[in-house]
């Protein structure tokens, strides 16, 4: 693979990935179409350098070496010299396929173009060009240079040694990589739909209010609870990722989206980055207080857990991904405060089964139909082997 590495897309993500080749030993281009996206994202590049010089994490003249290493462009003609290019731009297919199409044109035949993409399809994309077995998925997690996760999606067409070049690339820049099918929302966006959904379904119920179902996943171990995430990530981006899901999923109700999400969405309530979300993120706002009963909190967050468990070994039973890959993505990838799996071991797989099943009968729908792998290791007394 050519040592030259190319990245479209100058928002947080593509700078971020660029600055992790960079940091490798890369030499990169930079490419976006806005001139004022450049200028942010250099500007933004020498701003970490000078704090991780300022930390004592590099020294000057490395930070310097590093910037140096990128360059930037408006034209996908600079691709030419690069042996893989990875795009990170808007989460449209249509979008994306044009794009590929062109930068094409102008990369040798060996090059690899690889997406970013969090839930579209890496075969949809790969179909748009003339060579699709150069084609695969790199999905890296924001922000690129502090989140070890890749995973590595393979497309229909992709070419069979490629997967594991992309393998020893993503070692070699010290990412910690997985490799998943190319299903809807590979493995994290899959898997991680319960820690969103579930809670807005508990809210929309009125069992608790926003700051205490945060409160009990925090209880639980999380970083955060998934109001906050949600805030954080924004829920434009995170209502997107769910429709997305839903759709290609052809509407299983595990999936479906919130009303309650779609309406903050429509009033542009969608997170700190516009200031109000589901919390009031202005200067003046006063914290609320959640729920001090001790109860709610735990019977909220074993609702939510019980169906991440659920969505994990159902991963596994549909051969999306091994035992021991979803343990590192869920772990390395959103923070988990351990992997699902071993996690579900803990609690005894029949107790999981049966919190999924009081669900289900309370509210007869498919949305909170156990595994089948659950039901069998429940029936053989067996446990998940991780290691």
């Amino acid at each position: 693979m050519d040592k030259t590495i190319g990245v479209i897309g100058a928002g947080a993500m593509g700078s971020g990935i660029a600055q992790v080749a960079a940091q490798a030993g890369h030499k990169v281009v930079l490419v976006d179409t806005s001139e004022a996206a450049l200028e942010r994202s250099a500007s933004a590049l020498s701003k970490v350098m000078a704090r991780l010089v300022e930390k004592g994490r590099l020294k000057a003249e490395e930070g310097a070496e590093i910037s140096a290493r990128i360059s930037r462009s408006t034209h996908f003609t600079d691709l030419a010299p690069c042996g893989l290019v990875v795009e990170a731009i808007v989460e449209n297919l249509e979008v994306k396929k044009a794009v590929f199409r062109e930068v094409e044109s102008h990369v040798s035949r060996e090059a690899i173009l690889a997406t970013n993409t969090s839930s579209l399809s890496v075969t949809g994309i790969a179909a748009a060009l003339e060579h699709p077995g150069r084609c695969i998925g790199l999905h890296f997690f924001n922000p690129a240079p502090l989140m070890p996760l890749v995973e590595i999606v393979p497309a229909l067409q992709t070419a069979a040694d490629l997967p594991r070049q992309c393998l020893d690339l993503m070692n070699a820049w010290g990412k910690d990589p997985v490799v998943a099918k190319d299903t809807p929302g590979f493995i994290v966006n899959r898997v991680a739909r319960p820690f969103y959904g579930e809670a807005l379904r508990i809210f929309e119920e009125g069992i608790a209010d926003i700051p205490t179902i945060d409160a009990a996943m925090r209880d639980a171990g999380f970083r955060m609870g998934p109001f906050e995430l949600m805030d954080l990530i924004g829920n434009d981006v995170n209502y997107a990722v769910t429709t997305t899901v839903f759709d290609a999923f052809y509407n299983d109700p595990r999936y479906r989206p919130s009303t309650v999400q779609k309406r903050h969405v429509e009033a542009g309530w969608l997170g700190r980055k516009t200031g109000r979300g589901y919390y009031d993120h202005s200067p003046e706002s006063s914290p609320v207080s959640p729920s001090p009963d001790s109860d709610v909190r735990e019977q909220i967050a074993n609702r939510i857990i019980a169906m991440l468990m659920n969505e994990a070994i159902d991963a596994v039973f549909m051969n999306i991904v091994t035992p021991q890959d979803i343990e590192r993505a869920m772990t390395r990838g959103v923070n988990y405060p351990q992997g699902l799996l071993a996690w579900a071991n803990e609690w005894g797989l029949q107790t999981v089964l049966w919190r999924l099943e009081a669900l289900r009968d309370r509210y007869q729908e498919d949305r909170y139909r156990p595994s089948p792998l659950l039901r069998e290791h429940v029936a053989t007394g067996k446990d998940f082997k991780i290691s």
